[in-house]
Order: C-alpha cells, then sequence, then structure tokens
C-alpha cells in the first residue's frame, strides 16, 4: 500500500473515530481528549504499532495547525467587556501561578537531592498549561460561567509567563555554570514574545477591517482558516510565539471586527476535525514506557506541580478576590501539559547537554500523565462551577 493511500486512510479512520468517541465520552462522563489520546497510545508504537512513521512525523505540523486556531479562539473570547471583568483578575492569578509552581517544583527537587541547576529549569517548564485540551473541553460541553471565563483569560497569559521565566531560568543556570551568553537568552525570549505580539497586531488590524465583507458580512470559513494559517507562517518563519500571535489576532479581530463575530463561529466549525487528528498523533507520538522509567525525580516533579497550580491559583484568587469556587478549583483545571513544556525541554536539553537526556525523559513521561489525568480533572471543575 503507498503511502498516499495509507495516510487518506488513517486520516479518515481517525476521524471516524472521533465521532464514535465524542458519543462514547457522553456516556462514560470522560473526556473526549482524554480517550483520544488513549486510543492514540494503543495504536501507536507503546502497544500495537499500527500508525506508519511516515504519519506521526506530521504530528508537528498538525499541532501548530490546531495550536493557532486554539490561540485565534481564545483570543477570540478576550473582548473589552470581557477584559475589563477579567484582565486584572487573570493577570494576578496567572502570574501567582506561574511563579509558585515555578518554585514548588524547583524547591520539591531540590530538596530531594536534586542539582539545584536541573531543579530550576524543571521548575520554569513546569510553569505552562496546555491550552489545547482545556479549549476543546469547553467546546465540548458548550460550558459557558464566569469560570470557564476567567480560566481562558488565565491561560491566554500563562504561556508567555512560562517562556519569560524559563528564559531567566537559563540565564541564571549559563551564570552558575559560567557558560556566559546569558544576555542573549533573555533578549530572545523578549523578541519571541514582542514579536509575537507585533505581528498579531499587525495582521489582526486588516484581518478585523477585512472579514466579513466579501459575503454580506459573513466570512467564509476558507478566509477565517487563511488568516489564522498566514500569521502561524510569518510567525515561524521570524521565530516568534505563534501562538501568542494567535491569541493577539483573535484578541484585536473580536475587539474591531464590530460587524460580526463569524470568524470565530467558522473556526469553533472547523477545530474538532483537527482536534481528533491532533489528539490521536499525541497518544501515537507518546512513548507510555517512559512512565515506567520517570524514578523518583519524575514522581516528584508531578507531585509538586500539581501542588503548585493548586497553591498558586488559590493564592492569586485570593489576592484578585475571586469567589471560593473558583479558588477551589482553577488549579485543577490547570494541570494539562503538553507542546510548550516539551518545547522548553528541547531548548533546555540543546544548552545544558549534560542534563538533556534526563529533562526530556521527565517532561515527556510526566506529559502522559498530565494529559490524561488533567482533562479529566479540567472538566471536573467547570462541572462543579458551572
Amino acid at each position: 500500500m503507498s503511502e498516499e493511500s495509507s495516510f487518506l486512510i488513517i486520516i479518515g479512520l481517525i476521524l471516524l473515530v472521533g465521532m464514535g468517541v465524542d458519543t462514547l465520552g457522553k456516556k462514560t462522563k470522560l473526556p473526549r481528549v482524554t480517550l483520544l489520546l488513549i486510543f492514540g497510545i494503543v495504536i501507536g508504537d507503546s502497544v500495537l504499532g499500527i500508525i506508519p512513521k511516515f504519519i506521526t512525523n506530521q504530528f508537528e505540523l498538525i499541532a501548530d495547525m490546531v495550536l493557532l486556531m486554539v490561540g485565534f479562539l481564545i483570543g477570540g473570547k478576550l473582548n473589552i467587556f470581557f477584559l475589563k471583568e477579567n484582565g486584572k483578575k487573570a493577570f494576578i492569578i496567572s502570574l501567582t501561578a506561574a511563579i509558585l509552581t515555578t518554585l514548588f517544583v524547583t524547591l520539591g527537587l531540590f530538596a530531594f537531592g536534586i542539582d539545584i541547576e536541573l531543579a530550576i529549569i524543571l521548575g520554569t517548564i513546569a510553569s505552562a498549561t496546555a491550552p489545547a485540551a482545556i479549549i476543546d473541553i469547553i467546546l465540548e460541553n458548550n460550558f459557558k460561567s464566569k469560570f470557564s471565563d476567567l480560566l481562558l483569560s488565565v491561560v491566554a497569559l500563562d504561556d508567555a509567563w512560562g517562556l519569560i521565566l524559563f528564559s531567566f531560568s537559563l540565564a541564571l543556570i549559563s551564570i552558575i555554570l559560567g557558560n556566559g551568553d546569558y544576555s542573549s537568552l533573555i533578549l530572545n525570549t523578549f523578541k519571541e514574545i514582542g514579536g509575537a505580539l507585533f505581528l498579531g497586531v499587525l495582521i489582526g488590524f486588516p484581518a478585523a477591517f477585512l472579514t466579513g465583507r466579501v459575503k454580506d458580512g459573513q466570512p467564509i470559513l476558507m478566509e477565517a482558516l487563511g488568516l489564522v494559517f498566514i500569521l502561524g507562517g510569518v510567525s515561524i518563519f521570524f521565530e516568534v510565539s505563534f501562538l501568542i500571535s494567535a491569541i493577539t489576532m483573535g484578541l484585536i479581530v473580536t475587539n474591531f471586527a464590530t460587524h460580526h463575530e463569524y470568524p470565530f463561529h467558522a473556526i469553533e466549525g472547523i477545530e474538532w476535525p483537527f482536534m481528533s487528528i491532533f489528539f490521536v498523533l499525541a497518544g501515537a507520538s507518546l512513548n507510555i514506557v517512559s512512565l515506567l522509567d520517570i524514578g523518583y525525580i519524575g514522581i516528584t516533579y508531578i507531585i509538586f506541580r500539581v501542588l503548585g497550580k493548586i497553591f498558586g491559583t488559590y493564592i492569586g484568587s485570593k489576592l484578585s478576590n475571586t469567589d471560593k469556587e473558583t479558588r477551589t478549583w482553577l488549579g485543577f483545571a490547570m494541570l494539562p501539559q503538553a507542546g510548550v513544556p516539551i518545547g522548553m525541554a528541547l531548548v533546555a536539553s540543546n544548552y545544558f547537554i549534560e542534563y538533556g537526556q534526563i529533562i526530556l525523559s521527565i517532561v515527556i513521561a510526566s506529559t502522559i500523565f498530565f494529559e490524561l489525568v488533567g482533562p479529566i480533572l479540567v472538566k471536573k471543575a467547570l462541572e462543579k462551577t458551572s
């Protein structure tokens, strides 16, 4: 069988499985994200090995496409009225959660005898959250509450704080180890975030004006996707965060394209097929055996990341005067971990080769855990606060 026919058959089967998983999820109360990941693990190399390598090799491209759509949808929720109500709270909670998660994991690992350099790297990596699983659960169950709105705004800021903390950690460790060149690490991060904001604004304003004027105020799906993918391609070309770019463009469009809201409805209408492929291939790409090799360092990382997210969001929620339910459940909804932490781990392993293998092993193994368990807790938190 040729690669072309195999690719089409498997993608078709994944889409049909996505429909079945959607139904199964409603009967079992499990998020479809978790079910798709489990299915991906079963058909991937860890178990049956029936997904050809040339298909899993496309995972990074599909992941980028999905995250672009997710970022655009998150940005689309951040209209001016939403920001007036949640902006200050989201800023305080996201910053507090990122800092305290970093401190919990760093100090927890160091207390168990891990080198301070390795503990700092893993601590900052732990601060990031996976937005794809969170927004899919919100859309899947049509959750609409103050809690879900606040959760989305916190997630929108989360990766930016994670990237900033991560860059400072690399610079600090470079100083400790005497590797030099630490100033460029910080400059690169501000370039990555600042450049992403600039591109989001640069493409967002023309998009806000042009969308919806082709056909009586109703932009076609191709128009919305075209703008999002162009933004993603330009962001990747200039090596800036395409997720932050997409969130920024979504924010600009929702606040300045006041003649319609159709770009977001169009993306919501198409994102689930992409999500299905994304989560199945994510599961197929994971090496479940790595969970067995995680060791006490990995277990310590998982425990203190959970504690950091829960206590960090609790304290941030307390400082921003949110209600008791939000303080109790927000941390549980921030546990998914996926692409951004793995990207950080790859960067850190290249900078500090002596720690490379252990960083990758712990982050990949813990990602399996948090991607399987995290969505269940996200759904539980949303149900408890709706």
